[in-house]
């Protein structure tokens, strides 16, 4: 089911608002400064335990544990020298079907390392599980623009 037709149903318009809760909260957990170990902290909660992430941005595929992705982030955040990171969630669309659910989107990012700005693009696969305890991601995946793969041309 997706937006369009959650509207229809009012257990699924609730499960699209928290699972949008969560995409915004996903995002909002890389930005550096004040606060972003506790930030990322609390992006451990969005997970179902034993969830994978993987990064591919033009190389072989990089498979993480919740903990292998946090944890260079988490330096990287508060390092000092990455200043001013923070990544969002530009547009995206969500799919939803009982107790699973799939984000599927386009991000941005901007920050400045070493006194030098920089932004880039990608885009963004949540997949969802309803859990007791409530919406969960089960599984991340993105890939970065670079040259001869844009967000116009995929």
């Amino acid at each position: 089911m997706d937006a369009e037709n959650a509207a229809r149903s009012p257990s699924a318009a609730t499960a699209l608002v928290e699972i949008e809760g969560i995409v915004r909260a996903f995002f909002a957990a890389f930005t550096s400064g004040p606060e972003s170990s506790t930030r990322l902290d609390d992006l451990r909660s969005l997970f179902l335990p034993g969830a994978l992430i993987v990064r591919t941005c033009g190389t072989e595929p990089v498979v993480y544990s919740v903990e292998e992705f946090i944890a260079p982030r988490a330096a990287l955040l508060s390092g000092g020298t990455l200043v001013d990171f923070r990544e969002w969630h530009v547009s995206g669309r969500t799919d939803l079907f009982g107790d699973v659910a799939h984000w599927f989107g386009t991000y941005a990012k901007a920050w400045e390392q070493d006194g030098t700005p920089f932004s880039g693009r990608g885009m963004k696969s949540l997949q969802f599980v309803r859990t007791r305890e409530g919406w969960r991601i089960s599984a991340a995946a993105w890939d970065d623009e670079r040259e001869g793969v844009t967000i116009s041309n995929g």
